[in-house]
């Protein structure tokens, strides 16, 4: 009896793991704005830390009513499926805190306030390593934006090179990632079924890839050396402006006008595709606050309305250009969607940003919902794009997916 309970347990457990749903990131509503996630030592949008570091979260509401935030943290596996474990086995103390850290703006045409939380803190400290999802509330315990982090243990070595693609095709358009991992302390049983990886290209879970497994194995190293599968689109640098004073022209901004508050008026940006490759340094999509005369930023940066526009001929389909950046964490939204004007002959949208230092391009998203990137910024090996790699792993009998290494690469160093 206590046998065949068992075994309708295990088959429960294994239906409800298969049919769990997949974790998406929610994004923020219109008075949300600058959502800065990073830990201690990265300055990365995408927070990779390592067990113990410090993670932290910032971002201003817009509403000018000093609401209350609070905010809960849970742990996935690596499909960002939720994990069997309990709170209290991945979490020392308490979530579901109030947010205490905030002030309001000083001296802006914006009225905002702004929020700051850091983990951990006297009332929540996380114990394990793998991927989480720390999800903010309102009052009336409405979500108001949810992003994810990744913690990881220092326990394996892992490789990173970056290679131009072996399919002749694309050698010119494509990065391939090869990687080794191998470990001191740990022997991998089974590495096909229980080591899995994760690939990201400049911080952008969007385009990630998670389907590999070893080749083959050298000893105590795993080897990932694929033709294709561990390729991704090149890209191109990304445009860039600075609009650290308000009241003048800087980088990239063509105009300043007063209304409500500033707007900002960008050049009018190019096809890219088509012509041959520039050199432009970038962040890689990121973004950073700053402003002239101000002792702190996070509060005296004011919020302007920057407006872009693109020369591309208009199109009668249903596909659509947006500006895309690590701004608003690589989100299609109504903001960053352009529209074409007939009397200027561009295409064009406003978005709210606080001051500051910010990469952005431009991507094309198809009928059927999927995004381009390299149709309008164009493709080439040559780009400077930064890759990590995120090694998990679960041991037989193990009920999580721990993090245990961490590598980290860049296209300055291709090779053939």
């Amino acid at each position: 009896m206590k046998l065949i309970i068992t075994s309708v347990l295990t088959v429960f457990i294994s239906i409800t793991h298969c049919f769990s749903q997949v974790e998406t990131e929610i994004a923020p509503p219109d008075y949300i704005k600058t959502i800065t996630f990073k830990g201690s030592t990265e300055q990365s949008q995408l927070p990779i830390l390592k067990l113990g570091e410090v993670l932290q979260l910032e971002f201003d509401a817009l509403n000018g009513e000093e609401p209350d935030f609070y905010y809960t943290i849970d742990h996935y596996n690596f499909d960002w499926t939720p994990s069997q474990l309990m709170k209290a086995e991945y979490m020392q103390g308490f979530d579901n805190q109030r947010i205490r850290d905030y002030l309001n703006s000083f001296n802006t045409y914006q009225i905002y306030s702004h929020y700051k939380l850091q983990i951990p803190n006297a009332q929540t400290r996380l114990k394990l390593s793998g991927n989480y999802m720390i999800k903010i509330f309102d009052d009336n315990g409405d979500i108001v934006f949810s992003r994810k982090f990744m913690v990881y243990e220092d326990r394996a070595r892992v490789g990173v090179s970056i290679k131009r693609s072996r399919n002749v095709k694309y050698i010119k358009q494509k990065q391939s990632v090869d990687f080794t991992i191998s470990s001191p302390t740990l022997t991998f049983n089974n590495p096909k079924q229980t080591v899995k990886v994760a690939v990201i290209q400049n911080n952008n879970l969007n385009t990630a890839i998670t389907n590999l497994k070893p080749l083959y194995t050298i000893g105590r190293e795993l080897i990932y050396k694929y033709d294709t599968e561990s390729s991704f689109w090149a890209g191109n640098e990304y445009l860039n402006f600075e609009n650290k004073s308000v009241r003048t022209a800087n980088i990239g901004v063509q105009f300043v006008d007063l209304k409500d508050i500033y707007h900002h008026y960008l050049f009018t940006d190019i096809i890219r595709a088509k012509r041959p490759y520039t050199y432009n340094p970038d962040i890689n999509g990121n973004f950073l606050i700053t402003a002239l005369d101000a002792e702190d930023v996070t509060i005296e940066a004011d919020y302007v309305n920057v407006q872009f526009s693109l020369q591309h001929p208009e199109m009668l389909n249903e596909k659509s250009i947006h500006v895309y950046g690590n701004f608003n964490n690589y989100a299609l939204t109504n903001d960053t969607k352009m529209t074409f004007n007939s009397q200027t002959g561009y295409y064009e949208t406003v978005i709210k940003l606080k001051q500051g230092f910010y990469n952005y391009k431009y991507v094309m998203k198809n009928e059927n919902g999927t995004l381009d990137e390299g149709i309008i910024s164009g493709n080439f090996d040559q780009t400077e794009n930064n890759y990590k790699v995120l090694v998990y792993y679960r041991d037989l009998g193990a009920r999580y997916d721990r993090i245990i290494g961490l590598g980290e690469g860049s296209s300055t160093t291709i090779s053939n």
